[in-house]
């Protein structure tokens, strides 16, 4: 008889979040400072480095966690996945961190270049941590900034439940992260001018705070001085939920349970429930 595999208690869950939203916003954040700061890059490395901080952030925490990585997330996942509530408030947390250690990391590192291009720390450079609305520049309000928001977070939780559903036809050979990250490069290319698609409150509260702590004083202001920092929270979990509902209605609710496929659709991958309820 094989072997079970150990289950990760939720300290182990917590840890992995913490290290899969870090090496997120390591890529993440760190682009954004190499562009802003250094002139080196442009609007399309940004959205590949982040794509590819999600995908490997994932593939860091996926197997202890589920590799949320995203407040939106998890409260999503809690509503319509049956993830355990009791462990949101942990979850979130974690990864509320991860970004805050991140950001400190990219902060310190880039500090000789950000203090070249910006030497007041101002909005100018702002954005390299935090999103804003219309980039900072564009006549983007706060109410399109939070429009935007709700929408981009929908798009993203809408296909993370349509690529990892497993009654549907999810990527195979462990593809799956690499296919989330490529969701979050087309997010950015099509999805980045109103507010920067922070679609991720830890993302964009994490390295807030560390921008603050480090000399940033209107961190949680935006451009017009209006306190902008809860719209990138708030608006991502309206999003996200919106985004999961909207799955569980038009998609989810009609996919195939466990019953032999028509011809010519591709079968039901095997789960470990599945294998363990056919062996008896």
């Amino acid at each position: 008889m094989a072997a079970r595999l150990k289950i990760p208690g939720l300290a182990g869950e917590l840890a992995a979040e913490f290290a899969g939203t870090m090496i997120l916003i390591l890529f993440g954040v760190g682009v954004v400072a190499q562009v802003v700061g250094g002139g080196i890059g442009d609007h399309d490395s940004i959205a590949w480095a982040w794509g590819l901080g999600v995908m490997l952030g994932v593939y860091v925490a996926g197997r202890i966690s589920g590799a949320h990585l995203n407040p939106a997330v998890t409260i999503a996942l809690a509503a319509f996945k049956g993830f355990e509530w009791r462990k949101v408030a942990p979850y979130c947390t974690a990864q509320f961190l991860g970004a805050f250690v991140a950001a400190l990391l990219v902060r310190w590192n880039y500090t000789e270049v950000l203090h070249q291009a910006d030497p007041n720390l101002t909005i100018k450079t702002q954005g390299v941590f935090s999103t804003l609305p219309g980039n900072g520049t564009l006549p983007v309000g706060e109410w399109g900034a939070f429009r935007d928001q709700i929408i981009g977070t929908a798009i993203l939780l809408f296909l993370i439940l349509a690529i990892t559903d497993a009654a549907g036809t999810p990527p195979g050979a462990n593809l799956a992260p690499f296919i989330i990250g490529l969701l979050v490069v087309g997010i950015g290319m099509a999805w980045g001018t109103d507010a920067g698609y922070a679609i991720n409150p830890a993302r964009d509260f994490g390295p807030r705070l560390a921008s603050y702590f480090t000399g940033y004083g209107g961190a949680f202001r935006d451009q017009t001085g209006y306190l902008y920092f809860w719209i990138p929270i708030v608006a991502p979990i309206i999003g996200g939920l919106l985004g999961a509902g909207l799955y569980q209605v038009l998609v989810g609710r009609f996919l195939p349970k466990e019953e032999p496929p028509e011809p010519g659709r591709l079968p039901t991958p095997e789960t470990p429930e599945t294998v363990e309820a056919r062996r008896g």
